[in-house]
């Protein structure tokens, strides 16, 4: 067992930290690119999945994320509101809005929540099922989160919006996905906000996996549907490059009080587990409700953001939502136009399927967990 004076030493270390930015800004987001989507799933069989010999290209401003997007909530975290808007013009149109969450009394327009508590595959992992209201339970219809919806380390769950997929094919809008489950379009287009109401207390039991790490992140919609969490990089379009989003997300525990935002795809980069990190990161108020938004905008600068208010009104005006956004260039992380291109479709292999599948021990240790209670009984936070 460790002991308190060696807890009390390391408190310093751990607490030392700059202050806490308001924004993190990507500019010139998209390029000219392709992935390799899912051609078939074999989930009975060791290949698994196999991946289409024909590349899914795309270009333009946001790309590949003006595609459809799912968006995943991981514990300890409590929503509520959400909110998606969009605009045809980023700085003389007005926001309307497209989907609505209040926990407070229930609403819930344009927004399916699904969660990973069906059945389990070794090819596949766990699929995707209806959410009951706690969020991380099994429910048979589509049902409301509820308003007491504050879960664990570990325990996620997706939001969709309410318009259902056709059948599942590669010709299909929804692309393949896996048999059985509640399938759902995510939310598409290059110019698109997302809103959030929410709290990330510290966690209070231990886990193995991703102890105290919340984060609210986002992924091209085709990734749950087939396989979120999967030993084969098969078996999703992540490892060539769909799209992952990182808005609100603790990297590790001795940094369980920064929220990082961090881009997922083969804009400039090589590396998809790794990412471009944004040049700052927001303060995790462990006591106190959070508000934060996602401006994907016409120009392909993406604005993550924190302001002390924020309004979900159905209308929102060009003005009022800028006002959100501060301005600071040293915050700014300029994109290069340069393409790396992604892994064939034949040299996929492994686990790839989101860098979260690795399950992020980073704090897999009970000393550490100690400690990081420790620190909140102190108020060292």
């Amino acid at each position: 067992m460790v002991s308190a004076s060696t807890l009390l030493a390391a408190l310093p270390l751990l607490a030392a930290a700059n202050a806490a930015d308001t924004l993190n800004q990507f500019k010139n987001l998209g390029f000219q690119g392709y992935y390799f989507d899912v051609a078939s799933i074999e989930d009975s069989s060791s290949t698994c999945c196999l991946l289409s010999k024909t590349p899914t290209t795309f270009s333009g401003s946001n790309s590949p994320l003006d595609e459809e997007l799912s968006v995943h909530f991981r514990g300890p975290l409590s929503l509520s509101q959400f909110a998606v808007y969009y605009s045809s013009d980023l700085k003389n149109g007005n926001w309307n809005q497209a989907s609505y969450y209040n926990a407070a009394n229930g609403t819930a327009n344009n927004v399916t929540f699904l969660t990973t508590a069906g059945a389990n595959s070794t090819c596949l992992g766990k699929a995707l099922t209806y959410a009951d209201s706690d969020g991380v339970s099994a429910a048979s219809l589509a049902t409301v989160l509820g308003s007491k919806n504050l879960i664990d380390s570990n325990q996620e769950y997706l939001i969709f919006s309410s318009q259902k997929c056709p059948d599942s094919g590669a010709s299909n809008s929804c692309g393949v996905y896996r048999s059985g489950i509640p399938a759902y379009h995510g939310f598409p287009g290059t110019t698109k906000m997302f809103l959030f109401e929410f709290t990330m207390p510290n966690a209070t039991t231990w886990v193995e996996w991703n102890y105290n790490m919340p984060a609210i992140w986002f992924l091209n919609a085709k990734i749950p549907r087939t396989s979120q969490y999967n030993p084969s990089g098969n078996c999703s379009c992540w490892g060539s490059g769909c799209g992952e989003f990182d808005a609100f997300e603790v990297m590790n525990g001795t940094q369980y009080r920064n929220l990082f935002s961090t881009l997922h795809t083969y804009q400039g980069t090589g590396n998809i587990t790794y990412g471009i990190p944004a040049a700052g990161y927001f303060d995790r108020k462990l006591n106190d409700t959070m508000l934060g938004g996602v401006i994907f905008g016409t120009d392909g600068t993406v604005s993550v953001f924190m302001p002390e208010q924020m309004s979900f009104s159905p209308s929102l005006s060009a003005s009022t939502v800028n006002s959100w956004i501060p301005t600071n260039a040293e915050l700014v992380e300029t994109l290069s136009s340069v393409t790396i291109l992604a892994p064939t479709a034949s040299g996929q292999s492994g686990s790839s399927s989101t860098k979260k599948s690795d399950g992020l021990a980073l704090t897999a240790s009970p000393a550490l967990a100690m400690l990081t209670m420790v620190m909140a009984f102190f108020n060292i936070l």
